[in-house]
């Protein structure tokens, strides 16, 4: 069975000892002013950035998805035991930042052509994926998928699932903000990876 990229650079690098938040109850839950949206991006290390530092989002949290297991764990998924993907649970405030918004900075930080995966993460775990939590975010995220796909900037057609949101289950504690805890290892992995260089190309910096 292959192993992903980031995978193999956690078994060679110092484990960073951490707990399971194995619990939905640990995450924050929406009040009326808030709202959640969750996508699927490839490694998650890499898509919690781009959302947090937008104004209007309260909390990004890496974590698996789309399953069925209960409390997966990152060696599970990571080795594709489970049909979870790795995601971001993203909290924000609505009336500072649209739903609309978010997608566009979903499309631009991924390969929304990749059927099996993301860059040099390969496995079902790893494919894209936008989990809609209403029927405005999915029709949101349906007309969002139809302009991208009509726009030509892509060589093949858009494979992103539009799916509806289940459980999410947050990622053990060292995976939470791995940019910041550990930004030479984050920044050896993304270049490798070859996320970094693709989107570069694509947009030439839009994503950031």
């Amino acid at each position: 069975m292959r192993l992903s990229f980031v995978f193999l650079l956690l078994l060679l690098a110092t484990p960073v000892p951490g707990l399971t938040l194995d619990k939905e109850e640990s995450m924050p839950n929406p009040d009326a002013t808030q709202a959640i949206a969750t996508f699927a991006g490839g490694c998650f290390w890499c898509m919690e950035p781009p959302f947090a530092q937008l104004d209007g989002v309260l909390s990004v949290t890496s974590g698996y998805t789309g399953g069925r297991q209960e409390n997966p764990s990152y060696e599970d998924v990571a080795r594709g035991f489970t049909d979870h993907r790795e995601s971001v649970r993203i909290l924000f405030d609505p009336a500072r930042i649209g739903f609309g918004e978010l997608l566009e900075v979903f499309w631009r930080n991924v390969d929304p052509t990749d059927p099996t995966g993301q860059f040099a993460d390969q496995g079902e775990h790893y494919r894209t994926a936008i989990f809609y939590h209403d029927d405005s975010q999915r029709r949101l995220a349906e007309q969002s998928k139809r302009n991208m796909d009509a726009s030509g900037r892509f060589d093949g057609p858009i494979v992103t699932e539009i799916l509806p949101a289940t459980t999410f289950y947050p990622a053990e504690e060292y995976h939470q903000e791995y940019y910041k805890k550990n930004p030479q290892r984050y920044k050896i992995y993304r270049r490798g990876s070859g996320r970094e260089r693709y989107l570069d190309q694509m947009w030439g910096g839009e994503e950031k």
